[in-house]
């Protein structure tokens, strides 16, 4: 195998374990560091995490259009990455509860 396609595979692993790592340590009363929005006006509840997921990915674009200039920002990025997953699992605990 090649020893680059190797060290990638390492990197994208690295880079999975972090995110999900993080994910697992998220906490939502932080989120303003992230992105602008009140965290105390949120309500709990499938809507509200809509809303945040959609934030989120918003700002998940615009940091990846900013890639390879000097205002983008990786801890940045995987801090929005980590928020994602952890607001996405947050989601479908909840859409899971309503059903019940």
């Amino acid at each position: 195998m090649n020893r680059n396609f190797r060290r990638k595979q390492a990197a994208i692993h690295a880079i999975r374990m972090t995110v999900a790592k993080g994910s697992e340590l998220y906490d939502r009363s932080r989120l303003s560091r992230l992105i602008p929005i009140d965290v105390g006006a949120l309500a709990a509840g499938p809507e509200a995490t809509r809303t945040v997921l959609k934030r989120l990915a918003s700002a998940l674009r615009s940091e990846r259009a900013r890639a390879g200039h000097w205002t983008y920002d990786l801890n940045r990025h995987l801090g929005l990455l980590q928020a994602l997953s952890a607001e996405r699992a947050r989601l479908a605990a909840e859409t899971s509860r309503a059903k019940k």
